[in-house]
């Protein structure tokens, strides 16, 4: 077959003009240099701010500061396995996590990888940690009680279901003993529960994974364990992760979950190493500017949803470690500020073997009321002015003896 040199040369530019070319391209950069958990990589022009970045020996770090000249990174893995001059790619992606009933019943950190040694855990999706709470239009009001177990909170502290309740005090007050005995009392309520550890001792978690198991509480309940062993950066995501593991309940299946987070104290502490190691300038005892929003986002996930997206519910009991009973902090009077009421323990109160030891005069829960069933309300009605009427007049009697016939009867 004899062919002209002008076919011959349409022939060839049909065939550029058809082609197709398929490309991929992948952001990638250089570390300019690594150390205390912080990457900063050069050449990551369209990087994301809290986008995933992907590290040779399967190490992934978020982007946190994007800086003229380069990205400053926290590494979720080994840092010791990253050196100067590694090739760091974009994904594309942020942070997520395996959600799903396979979780229920385990020990996991923040990244959802199994730390109890009952195998792997077979998930079908996944939640980006960081999600945009619901707005008002998708709320209804809180009218569903959670009850603790504990008369002295139901009757005067209510909590409802979609309710964000903080539980304050200094430590060993019995804070998370209060957090542990609603998840357990939470049994047979179809209330799926999540206990956040943030910075604990890794032998505290393994005691209050024993207890949860003893009262079968373990088969409705997901433990995210961040111990203060574990890099700052995983302490810094895990109420992220709790949160978006609960969520998945409430948003897919319509339930109602409870999320504890233990606690918020030690997360923006985690939050503030960070902050300084990427050279953010501090504010307020040392912290980051923009702490009120590290908590405030997380806890407005918090929510009753209305019943046309289905109607489920996430409950947050966050807990604050106080100095010396030091409400006034700055970490307390930010989140008591963002949560709907706040439970105060005292340490007085506790060593005269009052436990749990609530200072019902200071504590408050600002929604949990229209919740109360209306015979609790009849008997809690009058409790608590009697209570402050009895306080008061203990403290007179400590004046003098010669107290009057109707005042001794009433104390």
């Amino acid at each position: 077959m004899n062919l002209r040199p002008e076919e011959i040369s349409s022939i060839i530019k049909e065939q550029i003009k058809n082609y197709e070319s398929e490309i991929e391209t992948v952001g990638v950069g250089t570390v300019l240099n690594v150390g205390d958990e912080i990457a900063h990589v050069y050449g990551l022009d369209d990087v994301m701010s809290g986008e995933l970045l992907e590290f040779p020996n399967n190490v992934y770090g978020i982007a946190l500061n994007l800086e003229e000249d380069n990205v400053g990174c926290v590494l979720l893995g080994d840092v010791t396995l990253i050196k100067e001059g590694d090739i760091a790619k974009k994904t594309g992606r942020v942070v997520e996590v395996p959600v799903g009933e396979a979780l229920l019943g385990r020990i996991v950190n923040p990244l959802g990888q199994p730390l109890d040694g009952k195998g792997p855990i077979k998930t079908e999706h996944t939640r980006p940690i960081e999600s945009a709470a619901p707005g008002i239009v998708e709320r209804q009001p809180v009218d569903t009680p959670l009850q603790t177990g504990i008369k002295a909170i139901d009757s005067m502290i209510p909590i409802g279901r979609g309710q964000r309740e903080l539980i304050i005090g200094d430590r060993q007050t019995g804070k998370t003993a209060i957090a542990i005995d609603t998840i357990i009392n939470q049994k047979g309520q179809d209330v799926i529960c999540i206990y956040v550890a943030i910075g604990q001792k890794a032998s505290t978690v393994a005691e209050i994974a024993e207890r949860l198991a003893q009262h079968n509480a373990l088969d409705y309940t997901i433990i995210v364990s961040a111990t203060a062993s574990q890099p700052a950066s995983l302490q810094y995501i895990a109420p992220y992760a709790g949160c978006a593991m609960g969520e998945y309940f409430m948003y897919e299946q319509n339930r109602d979950v409870l999320v504890v987070y233990d606690d918020l104290s030690k997360h923006a502490v985690a939050y503030r190493s960070l902050s300084l190691l990427l050279r953010r300038p501090p504010g307020r005892e040392a912290y980051p500017g923009d702490v009120f929003y590290l908590h405030s986002r997380l806890l407005e996930r918090s929510a009753r949803l209305n019943d046309e997206i289905g109607g489920g519910s996430l409950t947050a009991l966050p807990i604050i470690e106080t100095q010396a009973g030091d409400v006034s902090a700055y970490i307390p009077t930010n989140v008591i500020s963002i949560t709907d009421g706040q439970i105060y323990l005292e340490g007085e109160l506790f060593f005269a073997g009052i436990r749990p030891a609530v200072n019902v005069g200071i504590s408050v829960s600002r929604v949990g009321g229209a919740a109360q069933t209306r015979a609790m309300k009849k008997v809690a009605g009058t409790l608590r002015l009697d209570l402050s009427q009895y306080r008061e007049l203990e403290a007179f009697a400590q004046f003098g003896a010669d107290l009057d016939q109707a005042t001794r009867r009433r104390l």
